[in-house]
This record gives structure tokens, sequence and C-alpha cells, in this order.
């Protein structure tokens, strides 16, 4: 983590970013993938979770340098997450105040049917927006799938586990909350 503490208009702010992939979350990445321009405001924005309207009183411009360069490592750092095979064996969900620890099993499919179907069909419609993006010709060598569908797939495969429920469709969507706390380096292997 990089923690610094900025002069503003008004006082001090103190900023702290991660450096390391494994101290994003899931949600974290996903805020980022899913602005369409993010500037390095925005990115400070989400990994600080400080709001981009309190940055902007920032007396010296330069006092963001040191935070940029961090965000261009773990720009280079997630390119090589989306090619990791290592699956950890264990992820841990906060739900409520509790702590409950899964097992990954080396057998990734998705339990129970309606979870299986659901996941089947997010991967089909990321499927064909890449394919509808990028056309059919070696779809399968350049396809990345979002960061949301991905969250979207964790949710319904861990739901039961987690949580100790029935599957419910309607709950899982709820549950994804929940999966975007999880690391980044432990969200993603499983969900690829």
């Amino acid at each position: 983590m990089i923690e610094k503490t900025l002069k503003t208009t008004t006082g001090k702010l103190r900023v702290k970013i991660p450096t390391h992939l494994n101290e994003v979350s899931l949600g974290q990445m996903i805020a980022m993938q899913e602005k369409p321009h993010l500037s390095d405001l925005d990115a400070i924005s989400i990994l600080s979770g400080i709001a981009v309207e309190e940055l902007k009183n920032v007396c010296n411009i330069q006092d963001f340098d040191r935070f940029g360069e961090a965000i261009i490592s773990l720009s280079n750092q997630i390119k090589y997450l989306y090619n990791s095979d290592d699956i950890p064996q264990t992820v841990t969900f906060i739900i409520g105040n509790k702590k409950i620890v899964i097992k990954v099993i080396s057998n990734l499919s998705v339990e129970p049917a309606g979870a299986f179907m659901a996941a089947r069909d997010i991967i089909a419609d990321e499927i064909n927006k890449h394919i509808n993006l990028h056309g059919q010709e070696d779809w399968e060598a350049y396809f990345n799938p979002s960061l949301t569908a991905c969250c979207h797939v964790l949710a319904h495969y861990f739901f039961c586990k987690a949580t100790g429920k029935k599957y419910s469709e309607y709950e899982v969507e709820g549950f994804c909350e929940i999966v975007k706390a999880l690391r980044v380096t432990e969200a993603l292997p499983i969900a690829m």
C-alpha cells in the first residue's frame, strides 16, 4: 500500500491505494473496467475510496505522481492474472460479521443445476458479445470475459456453499456484492 497525506484547499487528505494486485478487490477492478475513460483521478478514487471531488481539491497535482506509478504497475499485473492457472485452495467470504472459508475443489463444475444453467448463460452472452465486436475468427484465442461476468459466475458457484441456503437466482444477485469483496487475485483465476 502507498499512503500519503496530501495538502488540499481545505486542509489535509490521507490517500491510501494498493500497490499489489492481491490488495485489490474484484469490485474495485470491476469499477475501473466499467469506467469508459478512466482518468488517473478516477483510478485513484476507486482504489482509495475517496470521491473524485475531494481529490480535485489537492493543491499540488504532482502529489499524484507516485500513485500514477502504482496504477500502471497494477494494470501490468492484471494482464498476467488473466492467464494465471494458479487457483487458490480456499476463499474467504465476509457475510455480515462472519468469516466463511470455502475450500475450492479441483472440479470447478457449477452446482446445483440452476446455478450451472445461469453460469452457462452468462458465459454464452459474453462469448456472443465478443464475437459481435471482434468477429468469429479465432475468438477463443482472444476472448477475455468481463470482470462483471466473472463476478456473476462466482456468485452462482459459491452462493449455496457460502450461505448454506438453497439455490435462488434472485438471492444470487445480492450475493454478487459479497463476491466483489474478494481479492481479484482469488476471484479471477477461479472464474476463468
